[in-house]
């Protein structure tokens, strides 16, 4: 394990400010080029923050009763939804912090929300069933009851939208809802995550191990070893590293070549408890990773998954999520006590 102390120098991280939500800060996102940083907490309210101060810009606490469970920025930056226990989906603005639009999606959790890359589409699940909406929030169709509640929902592109749930990964059509394809596999999947080019996906399963398949072979494979569920799935913008949690340490596969097959992964050792996200930045080889402690890592890394840890920071709490500023020069994250704190990227450990 690398001689680093979590509670010493930052190093490549310098704090940048602090503020605090009502309650657990569940989900969150950057908006307006970074300008921005919203996050929705258990208590059902949405904050709005100054990227560069942290100060308020504004706040609705309590408006999805029960509690906000997910979050999507539109991909222009001026817009995003939230969704949550109350059925309902909220599309706002993000300058003037108004709802352009509601939609009823019914009486069960809405648990996945999430614009295509054309921000034409916006998917959301609730319980076994997706949805999707036009640009103006009118549903335009819904699926068929999948084999269990939908774990997790992702755009491999503008036309095509990827779920996850028990025993199988479906690809649909955006406009029509039709099945595109099936990839199929006996086994509870809990987390999913795409390559950028769409061919590869990768999902977490119940029994402690990861699968993926090349979607243009339908080859299937299987990572197993995992201490727990690899719940914390991430690709690098190149398609290249596929980084998972499942453990104290973070296990990095290469895909350069005929990997992973046949390969060692890199493994970064530095956390002593469960990670619990993974957020690689938007350009460059810096991956963060945050754990139930609290603990945060950036690392540098290398060719296939190697890496060091260029800095460390805590929180107080548990980390549910991190986020990249879209310009890679700030990391924010949010725990389960309701803290939000960013911290500015020194870009001498930048790498293109």
């Amino acid at each position: 394990m690398p001689d680093l102390n979590i509670d010493g120098p930052q190093a490549g991280l310098r704090q940048g400010w602090s503020a605090a939500v009502g309650d657990y800060a569940i989900a969150g996102g950057w908006t307006l080029s970074g300008e921005a940083l919203v996050v929705g907490d258990a208590a059902g309210g949405i904050y709005v923050f100054d990227g560069k101060s942290g100060a308020t810009v504004w706040a609705f606490p309590g408006i999805h009763e029960g509690g906000v469970l997910a979050m999507a920025i539109h991909p222009s930056g001026t817009a995003f939804a939230t969704a949550g226990q109350d059925g309902r989906i909220l599309i706002w603005g993000a300058a003037e912090g108004k709802v352009s639009r509601a939609i009823d999606v019914g009486s069960g959790w809405v648990e996945n929300v999430a614009w295509s890359p054309d921000g034409q589409w916006l998917a959301a699940s609730c319980s076994r069933q997706v949805r999707a909406y036009g640009a103006d929030g009118a549903e335009v169709w819904r699926s068929d009851d999948h084999p269990s509640t939908i774990s997790a929902i992702a755009w491999s592109s503008a036309e095509e939208l990827a779920t996850a749930c028990y025993g199988r990964v479906t690809f649909f059509d955006a406009s029509s809802g039709e099945h595109r394809q099936k990839l199929e596999w006996k086994g509870s999947l809990v987390s999913m995550a795409l390559s950028p080019d769409g061919d590869i996906v990768a999902c977490g399963s119940q029994d402690n191990s990861v699968h993926f398949w090349r979607r243009s072979t339908e080859q299937d494979s299987m990572m197993s070893g995992y201490p727990g569920k690899p719940s914390a799935l991430a690709f690098d913008h190149t398609g290249t590293l596929l980084a998972t949690g499942g453990g104290e340490a973070v296990t990095v596969w290469s895909f350069q070549g005929g990997g992973p097959e046949g390969t060692r992964p890199g493994v970064l050792e530095l956390h002593v408890q469960p990670v619990t996200t993974l957020a690689f930045a938007p350009r460059g080889m810096r991956l963060a990773s945050a754990a139930r402690d609290g603990a945060i890592v950036v690392w540098l890394l290398q060719g296939g998954g190697r890496g060091s840890p260029v800095g460390t920071a805590r929180m107080a709490d548990l980390v549910a999520n991190l986020y990249w500023r879209p310009d890679g020069r700030a990391l924010a994250a949010l725990d389960a006590r309701g803290d939000v704190t960013v911290w500015r990227i020194d870009s001498r450990h930048d790498r293109s």
